[in-house]
């Protein structure tokens, strides 16, 4: 008995009954005939059990089972970037700022497109703001023969520059050779983009020092003539023969 109640106040565990034995003493008298079964240890009275019991519950300690009816509290569920996580917030707040970088940038290049930050970027990325063109009578003209040159230099009424002369012939300004094509008499004609308007057409030339695609300047030859055909310039905008120029010595002048 007493292991088992050993075991139980170990354990903290109460009790509710117990079996208890009470042995007789030794030296008590006996009679010898007295039956085997009386000469054993005989159980104890129902006493004796319950003051055993609530001997051992006053050491464990009195055992009260209550059960929590409260509802738990469902613990906070807690965003996945406005948690503990601090990387996650320096993440969303990064993303943040980019989304607003790129709306600023979006709504300056539709209302504000010269703005300092769409000049900057532009920098940046190396893409330069297009300016706009030159009418082709805000450019100024230059001879198409050599000022030392003895040719004489003639304007039709329908615009078209001639003349008849051995020597180097130059653009009338300064543009890129669009195309040279020979012609079947062996002399070759010429088109020149000044603008993406504003061309020139040359023909009657000996020979052509310029291949398509190259940038011509109006004070450097491009071709040459050896005198045996006119050599006639005209110039066109928008494929429309222009004859708005007169002539100051050998140089085309527009009409103010």
């Amino acid at each position: 008995m007493n292991e088992e109640l050993d075991y139980a106040e170990m354990l903290e565990i109460p009790v509710s009954t117990v079996n208890v034995v009470k042995k007789k003493s030794i030296f008590k008298h006996r009679p010898f005939f007295a039956p085997k079964e009386q000469h054993e240890v005989a159980p104890a009275s129902d006493e004796l059990k319950d003051l055993v019991v609530d001997s051992v519950n006053e050491r464990v300690g009195a055992y009260t089972y209550t059960e929590d009816l409260t509802e738990p509290v469902k613990p906070e569920k807690k965003s996945k970037f406005f948690g503990k996580d601090k990387g996650s917030k320096i993440i969303l707040t990064e993303l943040i700022a980019v989304c607003v970088l790129a709306a600023a940038i979006f709504l300056t290049n539709i209302f504000m497109p010269t703005s300092a930050i769409n000049t900057f970027l532009g920098t940046l990325t190396g893409n330069k703001k297009t300016e706009a063109e030159p009418t082709y009578n805000e450019i100024t003209l230059s001879s198409v023969v050599s000022e030392t040159s003895d040719a004489v230099v003639n304007v039709s009424e329908s615009g078209v520059l001639s003349f008849t002369a051995k020597g180097s012939v130059y653009p009338v300004c300064t543009g890129k050779v669009a195309s040279v094509t020979k012609n079947e008499d062996t002399t070759y004609t010429v088109e020149i983009a000044h603008t993406s308007t504003f061309t020139s057409v040359i023909t009657g030339l000996s020979d052509v020092y310029s291949a398509e695609g190259t940038t011509v300047q109006g004070n450097i030859p491009f071709a040459y003539s050896d005198g045996e055909n006119e050599v006639r310039v005209s110039m066109y905008d928008n494929g429309t023969l222009l004859n708005c120029y007169t002539l100051s010595g050998v140089v085309p002048v527009w009409n103010s």
